[in-house]
């Protein structure tokens, strides 16, 4: 952890003094998130069918799949009120006008069916080459499932997928030792293409996203760690890591190896970590819901256009179910956020001023949500005993 918080500040140093040079370092960058991207699938497959498979309780299964859909949507609800509650008291988009012209991202249209055709799989190795997770947990979930109704006739497959787990692992464990360099030079890239300037004109967007997140993680995930009784001190120990490669590279694919790594360490059994993180991913992203809804309401005030706390409302439901759909889009928030702008005949060009600063906003939301699905995974673990 150490050598990555140094990386960090060296990217920072870099992209603050040196931004020619740092944008020159994407490569670098480019080419540790390839490699996490490389791990996502086999560890996925291979963690949930030998964790499936193992538990010998189909039942068990399913009653972890229910609690956990159950908690996903408890703490997204409560992550878009908390949105509500910080845009509206500290108002960050009033006094800005919306001058910039912008297109916005194609969004599909998003309705109950595309949804459950999305989260099944025509072909898993698709599925794994467009490395969509949410399809692949459904998939290997099944696919354990299989041998687990099997029984000895699919031990040679289980016994291959917990070996192909450990070698993933320590396949994960020589990635990370590039996480420094990987982790330095995202930031020094964001800090480089768009300068400490945009802090200062959109610093009070900024400002209300980050005491928004902050606020969250101490009230909200603190409320839930002493509800369920989790360690703090070795809890925190084993989601500092992941929290931080996430927050520094934008992106929860990064963190995900490390993350079920050191969740199971932790504690959480290996077909509770296989299911619930991976799930999370789709169903669990607390910051990115805490952002769309501090960044709509932006808009909104930002245009002058007065929103009554119903229409808010309505304009958060939208959100919580557009959002479940969108998981494999690059970018996925700005793509339903400019969904919702436009189905609530907001202005588009707020997508362009979000644009600016949506780097270092993606940032936070980012660790938000990771921290929040390894607080998932012991929180469903503890249920369970």
């Amino acid at each position: 952890m150490k050598r990555i918080f140094a990386g960090m500040v060296a990217g920072v140093a870099i992209g603050v003094w040196f931004p020619a040079t740092a944008r020159d370092l994407a490569p670098i960058s480019m080419v540790f998130l390839r490699l996490i991207r490389s791990i996502l699938a086999p560890l996925i497959f291979a963690t949930l069918v030998y964790g499936i498979a193992g538990s010998g309780d189909l039942k068990k299964m399913g009653r972890i799949g229910l609690k956990s859909i159950v908690y996903f949507e408890v703490i997204t609800t409560i992550a878009l009120f908390i949105g509500l509650a910080a845009v509206n008291f500290l108002r960050p988009g009033v006094g800005r006008t919306l001058a910039a012209s912008a297109t916005a991202p194609a969004m599909p249209a998003q309705t109950l069916n595309t949804v459950l055709e999305h989260i099944f799989p025509a072909s898993i190795i698709d599925a794994m080459a467009r490395n969509d997770v949410l399809q692949v947990v459904v998939f290997s979930f099944l696919f354990g499932a299989a041998c687990l109704a099997i029984g000895a006739k699919a031990g040679p497959v289980v016994a291959f997928c917990g070996s192909l787990a450990e070698v993933m692992f320590r396949y994960t464990n020589y990635v990370m030792w590039l996480a420094p360099l990987g982790a330095g030079a995202a930031l020094a890239v964001t800090i480089g293409t768009n300068g400490l300037g945009v802090l200062f004109g959109l610093g009070k967007l900024l400002a209300t996203l980050y005491l928004a997140l902050i606020i969250s993680v101490i009230g909200i995930f603190g409320a839930v760690i002493a509800v369920f009784r989790i360690p703090l001190q070795r809890f925190i120990a084993a989601v500092r890591a992941p929290t931080l490669i996430a927050f520094s590279t934008a992106s929860s694919e990064a963190a995900l190896p490390l993350a079920l790594e050191n969740m199971e360490s932790f504690g959480v059994p290996a077909h509770i970590a296989g299911f619930v993180m991976p799930t999370g991913y789709s169903f669990n992203l607390f910051g990115t819901t805490l952002y769309l809804s501090v960044a709509s309401v932006f808009v909104a005030q930002a245009a002058g256009i007065p929103l009554t706390f119903g229409q808010q409302l309505l304009m958060m439901l939208t959100l919580m179910l557009s959002s479940k759909g969108v998981a494999g889009i690059p970018r996925s928030a700005i793509v339903v956020l400019s969904g919702t702008l436009a189905t609530f005949h907001l202005p588009m060009e707020g997508v362009a001023v979000l644009l600016g600063v949506d780097a270092l906003m993606d940032m936070g939301r980012t660790a938000v949500n990771v921290l929040g699905n390894c607080l998932a995974c012991a929180v469903v673990a503890k249920s369970e005993s």
